[in-house]
């Protein structure tokens, strides 16, 4: 839910916004790389402690979490820089960590109740998923720089709805859609829908509110000179 919200906030916020001056006319690259993948480095593992700490002791869940987490995030990290390599012909690194995100997102709910296997397909879907929402968000010229709805957003309401897909009893008790488990499956599907309604839906309207009243966007000269500087007085 927490990713969700997040993603399709940023969603509603970039329709509201607007794009960036001189978006798509000229190039706007990642400002630090090797800033972006210690990011990535430590939000991989913040995840273990994340997700297997959500065990509340060092036990048996606390194990498959911790393995399922790491599995999924290797899963859509080399899912992301396949479909990506094969689609602009260079692999990269930023897209290697951006998967890596993506599937950390995706194994969150689902971390305590699937298996090793499960968290593999799991995580490559949601290297592949993510990778194709980021691509349509850049053919509608979507400016949102961050792919936070790409990759949280969508990231997210995947897991959300693998959980109710993949769960095994023997795990944690709770069966999925492969059990058998109909129900658990459907309040996954309601659960992740009323976030993704709520966060937009409410996120446009405060938006929309706080830009017709005090206004959402610096002048296009604070825009050119760079945020760190003409909001906050300091160099990146």
């Amino acid at each position: 839910m927490v990713h969700i919200s997040s993603g399709f906030a940023a969603l509603a916020l970039a329709l509201v916004i607007g794009k960036r001056v001189g978006y798509g006319k000229y190039g706007m690259e990642p400002a630090n790389i090797p800033w972006s993948i210690l990011g990535a480095a430590l939000l991989w593992f913040g995840g273990f402690g994340f997700n297997s700490g959500s065990a509340v002791d060092a036990n048996g869940l606390a194990a498959v979490a911790f393995v399922t987490t790491n599995t999924a995030a290797a899963a859509a990290a080399i899912a992301w820089l396949l479909v990506s390599w094969a689609h602009g012909g260079k692999p990269s690194s930023l897209g290697f960590v951006s998967g890596a995100v993506a599937g950390l997102v995706a194994i969150t709910p689902a971390a305590g109740y699937v298996t090793p296997m499960a968290a593999i397909v799991i995580g490559a879907v949601a290297g592949v998923l993510c990778y194709g929402i980021m691509l349509w968000r850049q053919s509608k010229e979507i400016d949102e720089s961050l792919d936070a709805w790409a990759v949280h957003g969508m990231g997210g309401l995947w897991g959300a709805l693998a959980t109710g897909i993949f769960a095994v009893a023997a795990i944690n008790g709770k069966s999925g859609l492969i059990e058998g488990n109909v129900t658990q499956f459907i309040a996954q599907v309601v659960g992740a829908g009323a976030a993704v309604i709520y966060a937009f839906v409410v996120t446009y309207i405060l938006a929309i509110i706080v830009d017709k009243t005090m206004g959402l966007r610096v002048t296009e000269e604070e825009e050119y000179v760079g945020l760190d500087l003409s909001q906050h007085g300091e160099r990146c």
